[in-house]
């Protein structure tokens, strides 16, 4: 029988022993342009056992460093695949949005569109059609902010294969040698050698 305490118990006891033997691991920064923002989205959906909301992960690059990322329950249930995918996409290029602000601000003006790549084809489709269809009116606020920095030209939606979507790290689980690689892209791991006292 399926006990949801004991399945709780189960994945605590496998983040306390991934955090134990990844004490030394950090998020790296190094010189780099910042000229460009690239961002990665994903959703899964219904993801959780027992509410059935989705969950939205994002990753945020300026230049190669990683700036802003998150992982969190959607606040409302999606009716599909593509309507999670979107609300993540949104979420993202609202971020990305605060972020250029930002860099605005402090003179670094970011000129390029902002890239989001998604995995999900109708999610993109939406982005970019200027139709709106029944189905989709009750996230027509997200489709209409995102539609409106698309039209603008600040932010392109892109596809990008499931193998190479790193934002998956955020909203499932993973086989080892992907989350690795997928760890890896995000700059996380270990301090570099010191050799001689010069890193």
């Amino acid at each position: 029988m399926h006990d949801p305490r004991i399945e709780h118990m189960n994945t605590l006891k496998r983040i306390i022993r991934y955090i134990q033997g990844t004490l030394d691991y950090g998020l790296h920064l190094y010189p780099s342009s910042t000229s460009t923002l690239v961002s990665y989205t994903d959703a899964d959906w219904g993801g959780c056992p027992d509410t059935k909301r989705s969950t939205s992960g994002y990753c945020m690059f300026l230049g190669n460093n990683l700036v802003s990322w998150s992982a969190k329950h959607q606040s409302t249930l999606s009716l599909s695949s593509a309507e999670a995918e979107y609300r993540g996409v949104a979420n993202v290029v609202s971020e990305s949005y605060w972020l250029r602000n930002l860099l605005l601000e402090l003179h670094s003006p970011i000129q390029k569109a902002t890239l989001v790549y998604c995995d999900n084809i109708s999610a993109i489709y939406l982005s970019n059609n200027p139709v709106q269809h029944q189905r989709t009116k009750h996230i027509e606020m997200d489709i209409h902010f995102v539609r409106k920095k698309v039209a603008r030209g600040q932010v392109r939606i892109c596809h990008v294969p499931s193998r190479y979507q790193i934002a998956d790290i955020f909203t499932k689980g993973l086989p080892s040698v992907l989350f690795e690689d997928f760890r890896d892209s995000l700059s996380i791991r270990t301090p570099p050698v010191m050799i001689a006292g010069v890193c």
